[in-house]
């Protein structure tokens, strides 16, 4: 791992997040970022803005860093705390209603060179 960012608390439902994050797993940083553009749902700004985060935080360590040379190794979508709350239901009830948030992690690697014997990037099987 040569960076990290994550985003605490946002204020969508963790499922919704993890829809945008599985087809990011073992992308560049230049994919992901293209990909996200053309999704259509309200999860991919935070994502792109996460992930550039992960990137600016990469550079300031490396920084004749590229897009196409970092992978995303790690894109977790985890469950925060939910807000409870109450709305009007039949009979003069309340009917709790829960709003979930999402604790999103994003964790990069530099990809390895194509050359020499094992010859295949970052996350490819071991033993083959």
């Amino acid at each position: 791992m040569i960076a990290k960012a994550i985003v605490r608390e946002l204020r969508m439902t963790p499922r919704k997040v993890g829809y945008v994050l599985t087809p990011l797993r073992r992308r560049t940083v230049a994919e992901a970022l293209t990909r996200l553009s053309q999704i259509n749902r309200r999860a991919a700004k935070p994502v792109a803005k996460l992930i550039a985060s992960a990137f600016a935080n990469a550079q300031h360590t490396y920084p004749d860093l590229r897009e196409h040379e970092v992978v995303i190794s790690k894109a977790v979508a985890d469950e925060g705390p939910r807000w409870k709350r109450f709305r009007a239901a039949a009979f003069g009830r309340g009917a709790r209603v829960l709003k979930r948030t999402t604790h999103v992690t994003i964790e990069l690697e530099k990809t390895m060179a194509r050359s020499g014997s094992s010859g295949s990037a970052v996350g490819a099987p071991h033993g083959s």
